[in-house]
């Protein structure tokens, strides 16, 4: 299991790559550093989301 779909490898300040909603089908990644944990179940298939220091959301792919 990737450690971006685990709740427990994920704090706010980590640095992380998320895939935003709207760039779903392209993949295209943002970088930044978490502010806020969205999702509440301790697992999520496709990452967890999140919501970055800059305001952006989305699903963590990358840590670090």
């Amino acid at each position: 299991m990737a450690a971006g779909t685990e709740r427990r490898n994920i704090w706010s300040g980590l640095s992380v790559a998320i895939v935003q909603k709207q760039d779903q089908r392209t993949g295209k990644i943002t970088r930044g550093i978490v502010k806020d944990i969205l999702t509440s179940a301790a697992v999520h298939s496709r990452g967890i989301k999140v919501r970055l220091a800059t305001g952006e959301v989305g699903r963590v792919q990358e840590i670090g």
